[in-house]
């Protein structure tokens, strides 16, 4: 039976690596997925599903117009046997429901992965909507940092400087983000901060 599936976990948890793999279990199986991912993230250029090991491929990207369900069902290639979901915090409300169409009505598995809490540990719209409607949800884990603790916030970094107030929402890697624990996210070590490196 298709299900719902939120699988989260903080930067640098290896989510992008994970949509990656599953797709190509799925495909080297003759199976057929769409992968989707947002429009908001840029990084590696739009349009891309990329981990920082090097790995990327192309994506369908989701701006808050699309209606998901639609796409899938209107795909030139047909119904895909699962349906994978990179970045799945920038998701709205509405596109969790239509995922649920997609899994309730279509009966088309749905793994979703994404961040649960932004820096400032607050849940995003897409974030919290899928731990309400999904099926099962799994957590993606990776260390601190500063330590070997579970991570389970996200430190946002400006200048080797912590970050606790702003827009939720600013694009960044390394440089900008990183997986701490609760201790380390209110005391970190300010000396192993990562500092920019400005492009030349």
């Amino acid at each position: 039976m298709a299900q719902l599936y939120f699988r989260y976990g903080t930067m640098n948890s290896g989510k992008s690596v994970e949509i990656l793999k599953v797709a190509h279990n799925y495909e080297e199986q003759g199976k057929k997925v769409l992968i989707f991912t947002s429009i908001v993230d840029n990084r590696y250029g739009t349009g891309y599903v990329a981990s920082r090991i090097g790995i990327k491929r192309e994506a369908i990207t989701v701006a808050e117009a699309t209606d998901i369900r639609r796409v899938v069902e209107q795909h030139p290639a047909g119904l895909p046997d699962c349906v994978l979901i990179d970045e799945g915090q920038f998701l709205k409300k509405q596109h969790v429901i239509q995922l649920t169409e997609i899994v309730d009505e279509l009966g088309i598995p749905v793994i979703v992965y994404g961040l649960k809490n932004d820096f400032s540990n607050h849940l995003f719209e897409g974030s919290e909507a899928l731990l309400l409607y999904a099926d099962k949800l799994e957590e993606i884990k990776t260390i601190c940092w500063f330590c070997t603790k579970k991570a389970t916030m996200v430190l946002r970094v400006k200048d080797a400087t912590p970050v606790y107030t702003g827009q939720q929402i600013q694009v960044g890697g390394n440089d900008s983000y990183i997986p701490v624990c609760r201790p380390h996210y209110n005391h970190p070590t300010l000396s192993k901060l990562p500092v920019k490196q400005e492009k030349e």
